[in-house]
């Protein structure tokens, strides 16, 4: 506990004095670490490389080049925990003003014309739940455009999301559906508070988890018997994931939403063995060189999968 709640990571600090320490929104100590985040390196330098339009990299794709390009800064500064400013209220309209359909869900590149506004497409759900994710963190869970996102998840969902390049060998894999982004809408459907829930996201929320746990959360493979098998990449954990995730990411949501089930076990199992002997788990899997900021270093003590580990266990079993 003292290790994450060192200053030198002031976001660190601040979701574990909410999330393990469970302090409210006005405590002092909160109150602190929330202003430090907006200094620290991480955050300055990202929002150092936004353009004075709004966007990164450029207008023209705000998903490309990943990991440095809109869509990523915005969601990992809201995984930082950074707080609204002008600067990315300006990124958000520029989002909503350039890339949002008029079903509700976002485009990869800039839709120039009304007619282009007007797309059929049915699948992306992994981009629009990470874009629904900071929206919420930023707090713009009522605005009208948000509420258009949240309802062209409810309306394209069908025992998971569809997705046009999953999977890439049906043979291989068990879930009918995009196994990997349906995580992604269902942290945001977890983000909502419990009371605003319509009886339609209710339902998704507990079909997807039950998804999640009949594959175990990382079995959902097939080998050449057609026996189940675990996805490798799911049991190296990672910060931040952007598209990607891991047992650790789904295990996070399953618990922020109150699951328990056996089924979590070779999961939890899992995170418990990972826990070296000074109580801290390390960074296996990243994308730095690749950012505009790195975080952490790979294969050291992470304080982010630390974090995650404990916020999980704890849940579980307090």
């Amino acid at each position: 506990m003292d290790w994450l709640l060192e200053e030198e990571n002031p976001s660190v600090r601040y979701w574990t004095l909410i999330d393990i320490l469970e302090k409210s929104s006005n405590d002092p100590l909160v109150v602190s670490a929330r202003e430090a985040i907006m200094t620290s390196h991480p955050v300055t330098t990202i929002l150092e490389h936004q353009d004075a339009e709004g966007f990164w990299v450029s207008i023209e794709n705000p998903y490309l080049p990943k990991y440095r390009a809109t869509y990523h800064q915005l969601l990992i500064l809201a995984e930082l925990g950074a707080v609204r400013t002008p600067k990315i209220e300006k990124a958000i309209n520029l989002i909503f003003n350039n890339y949002q359909y008029n079903s509700g869900h976002f485009s990869f590149n800039i839709i120039k014309t009304e007619r282009g506004r007007k797309s059929k497409k049915t699948d992306g759900a992994c981009l629009t739940g990470n874009i629904l994710r900071f929206l919420i963190h930023f707090g713009y869970l009522h605005t009208e455009r948000t509420q258009k996102a949240v309802q062209f998840l409810v309306k394209t969902h069908d025992n998971g999301w569809f997705c046009r390049a999953y999977p890439i060998n049906r043979k291989k894999v068990i879930p009918q559906n995009c196994y990997m982004g349906g995580v992604k809408p269902l942290i945001a459907f977890s983000m909502i508070p419990e009371k605003e829930r319509s009886k339609d996201i209710q339902e998704i929320i507990k079909q997807e988890t039950e998804i999640y746990l009949e594959n175990e959360i990382f079995m959902y493979l097939r080998d050449e018997a057609g026996r189940r098998k675990a996805k490798p990449g799911w049991m190296k954990f990672g910060f931040p994931l952007f598209y990607q995730s891991d047992a650790l990411e789904v295990l996070d949501v399953l618990t922020r939403l109150n699951v328990t089930d056996d089924r979590m076990k070779r999961a939890l199992d899992l995170v418990v063995k990972k826990q070296d002997d000074n109580g801290r788990w390390h960074l296996e899997n990243t994308f730095n060189g690749k950012m505009w900021v790195n975080i952490e270093e790979k294969k050291k003590p992470s304080k982010w999968i630390t974090l995650k580990a404990l916020r999980v266990l704890k849940r579980i079993y307090s």
